[in-house]
């Protein structure tokens, strides 16, 4: 069953009663990774394993996003800072519990790479944080496994 979330701003990133924040550097340039992130919106599955489908929608204002284990989310982009910040909110979703939910990537120079930081910012019924917070672990590895294979992406096609 689709719910639609309560529609938050960037300020929920900062405010949200859960965040989950992770961190990587990888080889490429700030601009190179947001162009794979905002504009390569299709590329997604072929680098983070738990996306199974992403397309622009809405003209490019919004997202589809499908999920390994059947989750789906309609999303509305609310930033578009170019090499420095992708971030989106969801506004539907068949995930149980979940009051409201922002994604943002930040991009900082590193080096002569891009350092990438991935924010989670959500709420939700009081078993859903519970989980959220369980499962902190497997997220994290998932974002490390995906940035680097991002990285190798990246790598390969700028060879």
């Amino acid at each position: 069953m689709t719910r639609r979330l309560r529609p938050v701003g960037l300020e929920f990133v900062d405010s949200a009663p859960l965040r989950l924040v992770f961190a990587r550097e990888v080889s490429a340039t700030p601009e190179t990774v947001y162009r794979a992130l905002a504009d390569d919106m299709t590329g997604w599955p072929e680098w983070f394993t738990a996306v199974t489908l992403c397309r622009p929608t809405d003209g490019g204002k919004g997202r589809e996003v499908r999920l390994k284990g059947g989750t789906r989310f309609q999303e509305t982009i609310i930033a578009t800072d170019e090499a420095e910040r992708y971030a989106y909110r969801v506004d539907e979703t068949n995930a149980p519990g979940l009051r409201a939910l922002v994604e943002e990537w930040r991009l900082t120079p590193a080096g002569t790479g891009t350092r990438v930081q991935w924010t989670f910012a959500a709420d939700g019924a009081a078993p859903f944080r519970f989980t959220l917070k369980l499962g902190r672990a497997g997220m994290g590895r998932a974002f490390r496994d995906a940035v680097t294979a991002l990285d190798r992406r990246l790598a390969a096609a700028n060879a």
